[in-house]
Formats: structure tokens, sequence, C-alpha cells
């Protein structure tokens, strides 16, 4: 018995040593990765701290850039504000250098100081982010947010001149990131009531500009956006604004906005023909002739001496309502306002033309000779009813190769020799 009971408590012995020597392993490879990890921890804070005094220095900025690229991907650093804010103030040191080379009356590396200048806007906006987050005692205490204000204040300005930079070199993409980010700053909230907010001039500028960038990148969704942006300054160019947004629209063949577009810029700018003429073009192609006759009504009973409305009552009654009657009724109104007007001169001159060729038309299928040379007759007396129109419209606009083109079959089919080879020498030449 006594023998068996050394035996069972030598094996406690040895099996408690063992579990000591394993604890005992165990707590010390939690220590060594405790270790590591704090050290680790420890090295990207000091990482930070180091690109920070590099920049500062501007001895490296490559250096500097490679640190704090490591710290922005670190568990351990990369939801710290001030990972963020170094970022940015690497970026900014950068083109503070630069810049200062300009203000010294040297020649900075503009692709160098802009791209900078691009890039530190985002670091700041996250530094800013994450400085405003609650802290264990749920107060909010940012430590970066006036350094960070007072840097995007100072180098408000320039986001305009990258852009303009950028724009020189159709570089449209950072052109309009350029000029995007200038009103990114202004927007931001941490301005409000200061002067870096306000909506004067450069604004509106800048606004214009960057929605112009956009309608160079070949992306309409883009475009659209920084479009509609610009609507929203007072009318400030408005009258282009809206036209490249209903070109953009008009890519993307969504006629529903395109029409809704131009209704809201003819309430803008009015006197601009261009929105009512694509609208009825809208109306015709989706078959809404009476529709654009009623609309065209409402507007000529607000102006009734525009002569550009009559003009395209005239154009939808000829094209979209196959009524030349009606057609021949408002261009002549529209003449009677203006006996000028080009477009509803030659669009005159066009109904008898082509009321004259359907006649003759007409003429050639008739057997009876009596009455085939009336209709020939007939059909002569509009083609000189057409004449002075066509004859009036070139005079107006001499280079103009369609109003040639019908005095031509005009002068032909009259039998007007002299004037018919004068015609044809100015189409051959």
């Amino acid at each position: 018995m006594t023998k068996n009971y050394n035996l069972y408590t030598t094996y406690l012995y040895k099996s408690t040593i063992i579990l000591k020597v394993n604890l005992m392993k165990r707590i010390l490879f939690l220590s060594v990765v405790l270790s590591t990890m704090v050290v680790t921890a420890f090295a990207q804070k000091k990482n930070v701290s180091q690109a920070q005094s590099i920049a500062k220095g501007g001895s490296d900025f490559m250096e500097a850039r490679e640190l704090i690229q490591v710290a922005l991907q670190h568990e351990e650093t990369k939801n710290d504000p001030k990972t963020w804010y170094v970022a940015g103030y690497i970026e900014d040191q950068l083109f503070s250098t630069e810049r200062m080379k300009e203000v010294l009356g040297g020649k900075p590396d503009q692709t160098v100081m802009y791209e900078a200048l691009l890039k530190e806007l985002a670091f700041f906006e996250k530094a800013c982010e994450l400085d405003r987050l609650p802290d264990v005692k749920g107060k909010v205490k940012p430590k970066f947010e006036k350094d960070i204000k007072g840097i995007m204040s100072a180098n408000h300005l320039y986001y305009i001149n990258g852009g303009a930079f950028y724009f020189d070199e159709r570089d449209y993409r950072k052109a309009y990131e350029a000029f995007d980010q200038y009103l990114r700053i202004a927007d931001n909230p941490i301005f409000k009531g200061e002067k870096t907010a306000e909506r004067d001039s450069n604004y509106m500028t800048v606004r214009f500009y960057a929605a112009v960038a956009a309608t160079q990148l070949s992306e309409p969704e883009t475009a659209i956006v920084a479009l509609k942006r610009a609507t929203e300054t007072p009318d400030f160019r408005i009258n282009e604004v809206y036209q490249y947004l209903f070109n953009e629209y008009d890519v993307l063949k969504d006629t529903v906005n395109a029409e809704v577009v131009l209704k809201e810029a003819m309430g803008r700018v009015p006197e601009e023909p261009f929105f009512l003429l694509n609208l009825i073009n809208i109306y015709i192609y989706s078959s809404r002739n009476k529709e654009a006759v009623d609309y065209l009504n409402q507007a000529i009973v607000k102006d009734p001496t525009n002569p550009m409305l009559y003009n395209a009552v005239g154009s939808v009654y000829e094209d979209g309502l196959k009524d030349s009657g009606e057609a021949e009724k408002n261009f002549s109104k529209a003449l009677e306002i203006d006996p000028e007007y080009i477009d509803a001169v030659s669009n005159l001159g066009r109904v008898y033309y082509n009321q004259a060729i359907s006649k003759q038309g007409d003429a050639n299928l008739i057997t009876d000779n009596k009455l085939y040379q009336e209709a020939v007759a007939s059909a002569k007396a509009l083609f000189e009813k057409a004449r002075p129109y066509f004859e009036k419209a070139h005079k107006l606009k001499p280079e103009e190769v369609t109003y040639m083109i019908a005095l031509r079959g005009i002068y032909y089919n009259l039998n007007m020799g002299k004037e018919l080879s004068e015609i044809e020498k100015l189409l051959n030449e």
C-alpha cells in the first residue's frame, strides 16, 4: 500500500511539473506576442511622427509618403486622425515647397505642385471625420481641425489655378477634380460663416468651369451632376449650362429629362431660341404635334411680337401636321413682324417651292395636253411665288448652299437661263 501510494504521489508531482511548464510556455508566448504588438504599434506611431518630421524639413517627401502609407493601412494607426492629418500635411508641405519657388521668382514644377494639392484634401477630410468622433467619455475634442482649417483656407484659391493649369493641359479629369475640390472646401461645414464659404464670383465661376470640364469626360452621368449643380448658381452663364445639360441628356437618349430641362431653361432664358426649337423637335419626333402647337400658342400669348414663335408654329404645321395652309399663314405672320427674319423667309419660300414640285409631278401624270399645260402653268406660278423668298434668303446668307440649290431648281423651271448660269457657277465654286 505504501509503495503504491508513493508511485501515485510521484505521478501527481510529475504531472504538476509538466502543467506548470506548459503554462509558463503559454504565458511566455503570450507575453512575446503582446510585446511584439506593442512594439509594432509603437513603431507605426513613431513612423507617423517621423514622416511628419521629414516632410517638415522638406528633405525627402518620397520617404515621408512611404512611411505614412504603411501607417494608413496598419490596424493600430489607420483609425488615428493624426495618421490622416500627417498624410495631408506631407502633401501640403510638398505643394508649399513648389509654390514658394514661384513666390521667390523661380519656376515651380506645376505638375508636382498641383498633384500634391489634389491629394491632400481627401486626407484632411478623413482626419476631420475621425477627429470628431467622441472619446471614451463621449466628448468630442478635435485636435487637428484648427490646423486643417488654416491649411485648406490658405490653399483654397490655388485649386482654381490648378483647375486652369489642367484645363490648359487638356487633362479635363484633373481639371474637374481641382474645381470640384474648391467647391467641396467652400461647402465644408467647418467653414460655415467664414469667408472661405462665401458664394462669391469665384464660387460661381468655378461651378461653371467644373461643369464644363465634366462635359469633356465622356461620362454623361458625371457631367449631369456637375451641370445641375451649376444651374443652382443665380444666372451665371445659365444659357450655356442648360445647353450643355440638354446635350448630355440627348447623348443618353433620355427625352423625358431633356424635356424637363428645356422647359426649365425656357423659364430662365426665354430669349434663347435653342430651347424652344429643341422642345418642338422632341414633340415632333414623338408625334405630339398638336401638343407642340398648343405650347407655342401659349408662348405667343405671352410674347405676341416674337417672330420666332410664329416661325416655329409654321414649322410644326409644315413638317408634323402636313398643313401647308397653316404653315404659310404663320411664316407670313413672322415676316410681318420681322421682314429680315431669314428662317421665316426661307421657310415660306420652301412652302411654295414644295407645292410647285408637287404640282409639277401631278402634271407629268396628265395625258390631256390642255390639262397638262394648265397644270404646268400652275406649277410655274408657284415657282415664281417662291423665287423672291429664296433670292432674299440668298442675299441675306449668300454662303448657304440649300438656298442656291432651291434657286437653281426655280430658275431651271422658269427658263431663266442667265440666272441659272450664275447660280450654277456659284455652286461649282
